[in-house]
């Protein structure tokens, strides 16, 4: 893979900079989504011929990316165009291809995912969201928690299991839920986490969805559902990445700028050592999470697990450091509104615990990259 980015990319990631920097923290999601999906970046990783850009999710990465580094990330990327659409281009029919791909690609059409739930956290093994035949129809039922922007999406990607006709085994499949389907409804859940998009718990109760409602193959199992966690990973890392960006860019400033005794406080070594070690390892982050995408991208799905996790794992150590020593270098104005840091402190643990927790991505480098025994 290559060490540095080619001249499309840099071009992508200056326009995309500029976009963020014209709307900022205080930025509208609605008018900053339309923007985006007007200049073509809601649907970069999709293809050409459903009206996206033709790319991968190398990047759709760069976008949010930089959107973060401005204050300003689209939580929904993650899920619409990385998860979804990337299933759905993959893996889905002619027909689904055609009903859901253009609009994700221009912003007009917008897509959920449920995986986690209750008693199972992201665990596919653990899944107790069942999907049953019942003539040439499934009946779904289950609950799914901490789903992002059910309230924004036409539908929902849904997780559930189904058996497998060669083994009898239970094994994932993924559906399509309308928004507006009958036994399907959702409760917002009350978080402290200050974003444009809300969390949902979600019920499913003997939802009946047409036998099209089913995407790809029903005895595909673990393959297409990873077709869409692996560029979850990467994208999850490039939202912490910006968001690290975004902090340190601020400290950095504010320390340059703040004089105590006569010099700026970005002079004395006990402020500016942290501050570089942050930019340090958020580059590291970046590094790995460009490998994950370009492994993602060129189709080495064994290679991109691997690199994703490790991406992920780096990109949320490295924000929750930089956010900590951000609003540290800023002292009491860095928990003040003016400065807009210290909401930043709960948000940057999201990196490190959805949408899988660090600790089950060391398991996951532990048991595969290392070959030692599992624990569990």
């Amino acid at each position: 893979m290559p060490t540095t980015e080619t001249e499309e990319h840099k071009a992508l990631r200056s326009a995309v900079s500029a976009l963020g920097k014209r709307h900022g923290r205080t930025y509208n999601r609605e008018q900053l989504w339309s923007e985006a999906a007007k200049l073509g970046y809601l649907g970069v990783n999709l293809p050409e011929e459903y009206g996206g850009g033709g790319g991968g999710i190398s990047e759709l990465s760069i976008v949010l990316e930089e959107l973060g580094a401005a204050g300003c990330p689209l939580l929904m990327m993650v899920v619409s165009p990385a998860i979804c659409g990337t299933v759905i281009a993959r893996f889905g029919t002619e027909e689904q291809k055609r009903d859901w791909l253009p609009g994700i690609a221009d912003g007009t059409r917008t897509m959920a995912f449920g995986i986690t739930e209750p008693d199972a956290g992201s665990n596919s093994h653990r899944i107790t969201t069942t999907a049953r035949k019942d003539g040439a129809d499934w009946l779904l039922t289950g609950r799914k928690v901490f789903i992002s922007g059910v309230d924004l999406a036409d539908a929902t990607l849904i997780v559930g299991r189904t058996e497998d006709s060669r083994t009898g085994r239970l094994k994932p499949s993924l559906f399509i839920v309308p928004r507006d389907a009958d036994g399907f409804t959702r409760r917002q859940i009350d978080m402290e986490l200050q974003a444009a998009e809300k969390q949902f718990e979600l019920t499913l109760d003997d939802v009946r969805l047409p036998a099209e409602a089913l995407v790809g193959d029903e005895d595909a199992g673990l393959l297409q559902l990873f077709a869409g966690l692996n560029p979850e990973r990467i994208m999850t890392a490039a939202f912490a990445i910006g968001m690290g960006r975004y902090a340190l860019a601020r400290a950095i400033e504010y320390a340059r700028d703040r004089t105590v005794w006569d010099a700026p406080i970005g002079a004395h070594q006990a402020i500016a050592h942290p501050l570089a070690q942050a930019h340090i390892d958020l580059e590291l982050a970046r590094l790995m999470m460009q490998k994950a995408a370009y492994l993602y991208d060129a189709g080495d799905d064994v290679g991109a697990g691997e690199a994703a996790n490790m991406a992920k794992y780096a990109a949320g150590e490295a924000c929750v450091r930089a956010v900590d020593q951000s609003v540290h270098t800023l002292g009491g104005n860095g928990l003040t509104r003016e400065f807009g840091l210290a909401s930043l402190i709960t948000a940057a643990r999201v990196a490190r615990i959805a949408p899988v927790s660090r600790e089950m991505i060391l398991n996951y480098v532990s048991h595969q990259t290392l070959g030692l025994p599992k624990s569990y």
